[in-house]
């Protein structure tokens, strides 16, 4: 990556931001990120409205951005790589809550049931088992009610949901692709809704997932939009991070931030 890199370590969560703006009133060229999708998501919350380019070096527990982008998951073939990629303006999402608090996004935003496993999580669990907690969460939850809300898409009429993926990239926890036409320069998300109280209907939808034909089944709704709205109800998750409650209110954000990025993104 080069002479001239200055590490600035964290030391818990709700920093990575603060010290991103520090490096860029000091005159940083780049910003590295090294971390979980918490800690990107951080780190980019604290550079928009620069210009000022956010690499991704892949840690934590996942990182969903470094395997979208194809940068991969061994960190030092990354920083190798980190040179060669070029800086891309692409737009953010925007969560603002009930009560006018607003955070960005590069993923995704997940509402009822994935942010309810991201909620009840524990964190020992998370930091033992990795990404394995999230699914024996998701595999424990098979057999309980789920809470649903209303997600109104660009003024239509409302619809009523259990899960709502609000996806700016295609793939989903590092392992699945459920949001397929979507890319993380485009201006509209791709929209996946998932009707049912019960959690054992996801076991159908799961092989939809497994066999690419959520488009058409009964229960799924995809759609594209660059803004929604969605009821109370059920709680939230930014980048696979548990983030407050419903109601909220989604958009894009264009021309938001710098990210480097492969040529061989497509």
């Amino acid at each position: 990556m080069g002479d001239g890199v200055r590490a600035l370590p964290t030391t818990g969560p709700n920093m990575a931001g603060d010290l991103a703006r520090e490096a860029i009133a000091n005159g940083a060229q780049r910003i590295y990120a090294f971390g979980g999708d918490g800690t990107v998501n951080e780190v980019a919350n604290g550079m928009i409205g620069s210009h000022v380019a956010l690499g991704v070096l892949p840690g934590g527990t996942a990182n969903v951005l470094a395997v979208e982008l194809g940068i991969g998951t061994r960190v030092r073939r990354a920083a190798d790589r980190m040179s060669h990629l070029k800086p891309r303006r692409i737009p953010l999402g925007k969560y603002t809550d009930g009560q006018g608090q607003s955070r960005h996004f590069l993923l995704m935003a997940g509402l009822g049931l994935d942010a309810q496993i991201v909620h009840t999580i524990n964190p020992a669990v998370k930091k033992q088992l990795g990404k394995v907690a999230y699914w024996l969460g998701g595999f424990g939850a098979v057999w309980r009610r789920l809470p649903e809300f209303d997600v109104r898409l660009d003024g239509q009429p409302p619809k009523r949901a259990s899960f709502a993926l609000i996806a700016k990239v295609r793939n989903y926890g590092g392992d699945l692709e459920i949001a397929r036409t979507v890319r993380i320069d485009q201006e509209e998300f791709e929209v996946l809704l998932f009707e049912g109280e019960w959690a054992y209907r996801y076991l159908r939808y799961f092989s939809g997932v497994l066999l690419n034909c959520l488009p058409g089944m009964t229960g799924v709704t995809v759609a594209r939009t660059r803004r929604l709205e969605l009821g109370p109800g059920a709680p939230a998750q930014i980048d696979g991070e548990a983030w407050g409650h419903l109601p909220a209110t989604i958009e894009t954000v264009p021309d938001a931030l710098s990210l480097l990025i492969p040529d061989t993104y497509r």
